[in-house]
Formats: structure tokens, C-alpha cells, sequence
């Protein structure tokens, strides 16, 4: 397991958990203007790892949502889409990251589980 270093880990914890096929990114906390960067890179590097199939985002324990981290996750979409590979994004319940997926449209767009 990997912890991502951030500039305030107070706000965001970043856990990667790397099987032989895929990988787990557990985030917890607030993904915003000033946390978002440091997640976007976490998921491009992880999304570039020789060997993987897939990427989970667990994004259950997220307590805020914002635009850059919308795009962040929009950006490693793309990413595993051009790699020819899947990531699978967990919202859990929490209304702090389903709402803002749902206005977007993103929620059509990812492949969301365990609702």
C-alpha cells in the first residue's frame, strides 16, 4: 500500500493498493482546487503501470466534490480509455460526490458500483 504525498494531509488521504492485475485507490477527504492535482497524477502514474487491467477509485470516504476533482477523475478516464484499460469508480452514498457525478453527467460516463 502507497500513501500519496500531499501538501495538507489533514484534507486528503490517497491509499493505493496494487494486486497483479489491478489496482485500488482509496481517497478520503476533501478532493478540491488544491487536492485534486496531487490525485489527478496519482491516478495517471498508477494508470500507466505496465501489466494492470484495471483501476478502482474508491471515492466512499470522500467528504467534497468539486470541479477539479471532477476533472481530475475526468482526466484518468480518459486516460484508461486511451490505454485500452477499465476504471471502475465506488461512490458509496455519500451525497458529496453522487450529486456532483449526477449534474455532470459524469455518472453516465464512468462505470460506477456498489452504490
Amino acid at each position: 500500500m502507497t500513501a500519496l504525498p500531499v501538501d495538507d494531509p489533514a484534507r486528503i488521504d490517497v491509499r493505493i493498493t496494487t494486486s497483479a492485475e489491478d489496482c485500488s485507490v482509496a481517497v478520503h477527504g476533501e478532493v478540491d482546487s488544491s487536492t485534486a492535482p496531487g490525485l489527478r497524477d496519482c491516478l495517471l502514474e498508477v494508470l500507466e503501470r505496465p501489466g494492470l487491467s484495471g483501476v478502482r477509485v474508491d471515492l466512499s470516504q470522500v467528504t467534497f466534490l468539486d470541479s477539479a476533482g471532477l476533472s481530475a477523475l475526468a482526466v484518468a478516464h480518459r486516460a484508461a480509455v486511451s490505454a485500452g484499460r477499465t476504471m471502475t469508480v465506488r461512490c458509496g452514498t455519500a451525497r458529496a460526490v453522487v450529486r456532483p457525478l449526477q449534474i455532470t453527467g459524469l455518472w453516465d460516463v464512468f462505470a460506477v458500483v456498489d452504490v
